[in-house]
């Protein structure tokens, strides 16, 4: 008898065997067995400005390359934000001026680099006035300003830094928006543990995760961000990610109430928004006016979960990258006029000289 049960439990431990699977959290990725109406949406309802794209190539092959996704999309305008400054940018635009001017729109960058050199601001503001004069729409920050750049003397260069105010004055004055990324996700600063939702994105992109102090702690790069853009209620600034408070929606809320000049694009933010559907649909409906729609990589294939996002009350989906996004989502189900607003009329608003014709109501 004591054999037999021995005997059971060694065949037992032997079946289980042949079915039992080894693996990590990064493997494990189970599709979920419930069974609810879907609602694929592959082309967006109303025509939308992508006002946060990255383009090297803006030849006439790339554009027309580019154009039969964007149709199919029923994307109206791709706002390139790595347009560069003069000589670059001046050829991106004359590509987009030769084929498609209705369709593509280019954003200049300033290079930070050399910061206090004797008459670096003033050849920064020249330069910026001269690509706005060839036919740039925005000014693109990246968010190497404030983690990566530093002054002449060797000291990190600050968002809020006094010698980059007249960039920021300029570009109230020219009437173009600014959109800036700063900082990245704060979970890249906090310690990588089982408390950290951005741990497995942090195991797989090691490059991305920063000490407390590293250049800077997070909340202090934030904030410089959010001195510059009261110092100049005259300039519109996008806030690029939401400001990475799109899991915190209750402080964004604060700060567009204290800052009247900032608007925030909802590029790489989407996964945040879809598993808090009810409180982005609050959100949304009080701040229709100031969001602005943006994928941020060009890969058409995503799009659609961006749509599904803000245009169905589908349950329990997934996020296209689980690294990014290990939770499912949920459609927040915007009404018809808060879409339009979202899709192009806000970024219309703020983009100098477009065409609109190829928007409804324009």
């Amino acid at each position: 008898m004591l054999i037999k049960k021995v005997t059971g439990i060694v065949v037992f431990l032997i079946s289980t065997s042949i079915y039992a699977q080894e693996m990590g959290f990064e493997e494990y990725n189970p599709k979920s067995t419930l069974v609810v109406p879907e609602h694929v949406v592959k082309r967006a309802k109303f025509p939308f400005i992508d006002i946060h794209s990255h383009q090297r190539d803006m030849s006439t092959d790339a554009l027309k390359s580019m154009l039969k996704d964007m149709d199919a999309l029923n994307e109206g305008l791709m706002v390139n934000l790595s347009g560069g400054s003069g000589e670059r940018l001046k050829k991106m635009v004359e590509s987009i001026n030769a084929n498609y001017p209705n369709r593509f729109a280019v954003f200049a960058n300033v290079n930070f680099e050399n910061v206090g050199e004797k008459g670096w601001t003033e050849n920064a503001v020249k330069q910026l006035e001269e690509d706005v004069k060839v036919g740039a729409k925005g000014l693109k920050v990246f968010k190497s300003l404030g983690l990566r750049y530093k002054d002449t003397d060797g000291n990190r260069v600050a968002i809020d830094d006094t010698r980059l105010d007249p960039i920021w004055a300029k570009c109230g004055e020219l009437g173009i928006p600014v959109l800036i990324h700063a900082a990245d996700p704060k979970s890249f600063w906090d310690p990588m543990d089982s408390d950290n939702e951005r741990w497995l994105e942090l195991k797989t992109h090691a490059r991305r995760k920063r000490t407390d102090t590293n250049p800077a702690p997070w909340q202090e790069i934030i904030d410089e961000q959010h001195r510059m853009f009261k110092k100049h209620p005259n300039t519109n600034f996008i806030n690029a990610h939401m400001g990475w408070y799109a899991n915190d929606l209750g402080k964004l809320s604060q700060l567009l109430d204290e800052m009247p000049n900032m608007f925030v694009g909802i590029a790489a933010v989407i996964a945040e928004l879809g598993r808090q559907p009810r409180n982005a649909n609050a959100f949304f409906t009080k701040y229709q006016d100031r969001i602005l729609f943006g994928k941020d990589s060009w890969n058409p294939d995503e799009f659609p979960t961006y749509f599904r996002v803000l245009e169905t009350e589908d349950e329990y989906f997934p996020y296209y990258k689980k690294y990014h996004a290990f939770w499912s989502m949920y459609g927040i189900g915007l009404t018809d006029d808060i879409l339009k607003k979202v899709y192009y009329k806000n970024a219309l608003k703020l983009l100098p000289h477009m065409d609109t014709s190829i928007f409804p109501e324009n």
